[in-house]
């Protein structure tokens, strides 16, 4: 029964791998028309305004956890991991935390090709360009399991021109 079961388990690992990849990104599609999502799109490094500097600890709390930018702003976060295991910072609506989340507990060792995230090993940085074309909240999170259970989230307030 085990031989049979390990090919079948392959298989059905292999098959949700490439559905994902078809998938195009979290925020949904393929990036045919636009990059814009609903919580801005990729930033240019050189059109970034100004530097934060974010921080992430095994207390699983980073440092800022809220953060001020304007409509339009384009903002180069440097992500540093202060911690002792892997941490990430992902970038998104609430609803798409929480789909993201789903996906982590499913697959933890997932790895992150997307602009709006960085995953980070212990003592690693990394950073993160964004442009925030809408006004509202954006979120962030740690969505490494059990991590954003614990509080490791935040919040960008995007204040209108």
């Amino acid at each position: 029964m085990t031989r049979t079961l390990r090919p079948l388990t392959l298989i059905a690992a292999l098959a949700l791998s490439s559905a994902a990849f078809a998938g195009g990104t979290h925020a949904g599609g393929h990036g045919h028309d636009s990059d814009e999502t609903a919580i801005g799109k990729p930033g240019v490094a050189s059109k970034a305004s100004r530097t934060v500097t974010i921080e992430m600890t095994d207390n699983m709390r980073y440092t800022p956890a809220d953060i001020q930018v304007k409509q339009g702003e384009t903002v180069r976060f440097i992500v540093k991991n202060k911690g002792q295991v892997k941490h990430e910072l992902s970038l998104g609506t609430q609803q798409e935390l929480l789909e993201h989340l789903e996906q982590m507990r499913k697959f933890p060792d997932m790895e992150h090709d997307e602009p709006s995230k960085v995953t980070l090993a212990p003592g690693k940085q990394g950073e993160i360009v964004w442009q925030f074309t809408k006004a509202g909240a954006v979120n962030f999170a740690c969505l490494m399991p059990g991590h954003y259970e614990a509080g490791m989230k935040g919040q960008v307030k995007v204040n209108k021109k």
